[in-house]
């Protein structure tokens, strides 16, 4: 693999695809018991973030330089068995949705792609309902991924060259998991859940890659923190706003004891009958 790739080529090498996987089975496990009517992908139709999600109207937007591959062919996704799926292209940052009109928005390394991650963060927070979810992926810059890159990107810097070139795509910018999550803070979102994956060296060969498949197992409980990618679930919560539940009817005896009682704080001047005469044993 020579040279310097973009994300489409890459997550077809060894490494892109073990990402794909892991991220694939994330997202599933992520938005299967995610409700709602409406929800949305930004980016990367490699992924299929809303397959395990049952909402009625899906949609994933692409933006126009991720639609191309490298023999310039349009790089749509399959559409969804029930014809729900609906691909639309958008500016992440100006999306074509109504404010507080979708339940779910998936971003799978949009963030890292796209042109200002402040301002599409922020047209995510004013499209999803209050309690509405998003779901992000990102490349975590504090892994031994994350390290590879930057060295390579070093010695590129300074003109020494790189055998092979970078090993992530040119595209990505890493945003800190702990970054991302002050980020969402600021906007009102609040953390559920976050995972990090991928936690083999960075190697080339599909081959080296099956070998240490061990480390995906043991490192989620030895380095939890140092996986190649991160996954943030997050709800949408606004101020001073309550869910309330159905409210229930009062019983009927209840009802009657509230009456009455306000039957005895009626003036008495309004209901006032002179008391018959006590009869006595001589009348």
């Amino acid at each position: 693999m020579g040279g310097i790739i973009g994300l489409a080529e890459w997550l077809k090498t060894p490494p892109g695809q073990y990402l794909l996987a892991w991220e694939q089975r994330q997202l599933d496990r992520s938005v299967a018991d995610i409700f709602g009517f409406h929800a949305l992908q930004l980016g990367l139709p490699e992924l299929d973030g809303l397959s395990a999600n049952r909402m009625p109207h899906r949609w994933i937007a692409i933006d126009q330089p991720a639609t191309v591959d490298s023999t310039g062919a349009l790089r749509v996704p399959p559409a969804h068995p029930s014809g729900t799926r609906v691909v639309l292209e958008c500016d992440f940052d100006a999306l074509p949705f109504d404010s507080q009109s979708l339940d779910l928005v998936v971003l799978p390394h949009a963030l890292e792609l796209t042109r200002d991650p402040h301002l599409a963060l922020r047209e995510v927070e004013r499209v999803l309902r209050p309690e509405g979810r998003v779901v992000i992926l990102g490349f975590n810059g504090a892994s031994l991924w994350g390290l590879r890159q930057r060295w390579l990107q070093l010695r590129l810097g300074l003109g020494l060259g790189s055998r092979g070139g970078l090993f992530m795509p040119k595209e990505s910018e890493f945003i800190g998991y702990r970054r991302l999550r002050d980020w969402l803070r600021l906007l009102s979102f609040e953390t559920e859940a976050g995972r990090f994956g991928c936690f083999g060296p960075p190697l080339r060969s599909a081959r080296w890659i099956s070998r240490f498949e061990w480390m995906e197992r043991t490192g989620e409980r030895w380095w939890p923190v140092f996986g190649a990618v991160y996954l943030i679930v997050a709800v949408k919560r606004v101020r001073g706003m309550r869910l309330v539940g159905l409210a229930r009817q009062q019983p009927q005896g209840g009802a009657k004891a509230a009456a009455a009682a306000v039957t005895r704080r009626e003036p008495a001047s309004h209901h006032h009958r002179s008391a018959p005469p006590r009869r006595t044993p001589s009348d």
